[in-house]
C-alpha cells in the first residue's frame, strides 16, 4: 500500500454527513437561514471529517471562498457533505457542500459551497503530521488504510 492509497482511503472513510431541519430560531428576517449558523455548521462538520482522517488533535485555521448559491428557506431540510480535498503535511483541507431541499417535494439544490483548513498539533500546541510517519509505516505493513481496527 502506497502513501496516496493509504489517503484516498482515508479520505472516502472521512466523508461526514448530517441533516438538519431550518426552524423559525435559525432563520433571519427574510426566513432564511442566518449565514452565521450556516457557518458553524459547516465548520463543525468539516472537523468531524478532518478528524475522521487524521484522528489527531487539529484547529481550525481559515475558511475560504464560502459561495451562497441559492438561499435556505424556514421551513426546509438542509444535509451538509464533508469531504477531505487536500493533504499536507502539517494541514488539510475540507469540503462543505450544503444542499436544500422542501420537506414537502422531492428534489435538492445546492445551496452553500465552502472549504475549511486544519492544522495537526501536538500537546503543545504546535504543528504536527496529519499523518505520522510511524501509523504510515503500520499501514504499509499491514497493508490497510486503518491497521488499528484490524485484527491481528
Amino acid at each position: 500500500m502506497t502513501l496516496d492509497e493509504i489517503i484516498e482511503q482515508r479520505k472516502s472513510l472521512a466523508i461526514a454527513r448530517v441533516t438538519k431541519a431550518i426552524f423559525p430560531d435559525k432563520t433571519n428576517h427574510h426566513d432564511t437561514l442566518f449565514g452565521g449558523t450556516a457557518l458553524q455548521w459547516m465548520d463543525e462538520i468539516s472537523f468531524i471529517s478532518a478528524t475522521r482522517f487524521s484522528r489527531q488533535r487539529l484547529v481550525t485555521v481559515s475558511s475560504d471562498k464560502i459561495d451562497f448559491k441559492h438561499p435556505v428557506p424556514g421551513g426546509s431540510v438542509v444535509e451538509l457533505i464533508a469531504q477531505v480535498s487536500h493533504v499536507g503535511r502539517t494541514s488539510l483541507k475540507v469540503q462543505v457542500d450544503m444542499y436544500v431541499e422542501s420537506m414537502y417535494q422531492d428534489g435538492c439544490e445546492k445551496a452553500i459551497t465552502g472549504y475549511f483548513s486544519f492544522v495537526a498539533i501536538d500537546e503543545n500546541k504546535q504543528p504536527t503530521p496529519v499523518l505520522p510517519q510511524d501509523f504510515i509505516d503500520l499501514c504499509i505493513a499491514k497493508n490497510s488504510a486503518t491497521p488499528l481496527n484490524d485484527n491481528d
